[in-house]
């Protein structure tokens, strides 16, 4: 296996999991009957779980990008020193925007973000370099 195809299986791995803690959260506010079902008026959950969640969903959306890069790039044998480095610092980025999100640190997830997104743009180029 490839280190990109590696990274791929890791943050695919990682976006698997955040739902865990919101949903604990979730269980822990609304109790397991309710959590499991669809209450008529929800009491709210925690702001750390509602950002989570928040969280998980960019994290799912820029999983279908990231992924399709890794795969094509797999599929045609471009695997270089950018391509390492930007799937290492994507897998890093995409935690960092986790728990920032989660923890409200404005800057930092942008920041986080931003580069998952240089990320997938220097998968980009090479792949249409």
């Amino acid at each position: 296996m490839t280190l990109e195809l590696k990274y791929l299986v890791l943050v695919a791995a990682l976006t698997g999991l955040l739902w865990v803690p919101y949903i604990l959260n979730r269980i822990a506010v609304w109790g397991l009957m309710d959590a499991v079902g669809y209450p008529a008026n929800p009491k709210p959950v925690a702001r750390w779980a509602e950002r989570l969640q928040s969280a998980h969903y960019n994290a799912v959306e820029n999983l279908v990008v990231f992924a399709a890069l890794v795969l094509v790039a797999d599929a045609i044998g471009i695997s270089n020193e950018t391509t390492v480095l930007a799937c290492t610092a994507y897998f890093w980025a995409r935690l960092v925007h986790a728990i920032s999100y989660t923890l409200g640190i404005p800057w930092v997830r942008t920041l986080a973000f931003a580069v998952g997104f240089l990320c997938q743009a220097a998968l980009a180029w090479q792949l249409l370099a």
